[in-house]
């Protein structure tokens, strides 16, 4: 098997997988807060206060936040591959890429823990 060294993953199908858990887990996040607000009418900035104070529902979000980090960063190395063929433009876009991707766990950390 070769094994790319610009992939953080080992291969395809981890690749393949990896987009598919964190798929499910985006779609039953989206699930729980979409049930939220609709059992929840007249829903206030303590309600919805007092929701994220509690650890499992940060857990959950930050569980969710990593999904579509590594969710989109599949998606976005494997655009990167396809179309992007000048080597150097690549590397710029990735590294793009990974910047907003590492500032997106940075800031959601801090939103969700106050760290």
């Amino acid at each position: 098997m070769v094994t790319s060294v610009t992939n953080f993953s080992r291969s395809g199908l981890s690749d393949w997988v990896l987009q598919r858990v964190s798929a499910v887990i985006l779609a039953t996040y989206a699930i729980f807060i979409v049930g939220y607000l609709l059992c929840t009418p007249e829903l206030t900035f303590g309600q919805w206060k007092e929701l994220f104070s509690m650890t499992s529902v940060r857990i959950y979000t930050l569980l969710a936040v990593l999904a579509l980090v590594a969710h989109a960063w599949v998606g976005l190395w494997t655009i990167a591959t396809d179309y992007i063929k000048p080597a150097f433009i690549r590397f710029i876009f990735n590294a793009g890429v990974i910047g907003t991707l590492f500032v997106l766990v940075v800031w959601s950390i801090e939103i969700l823990w106050g760290l």
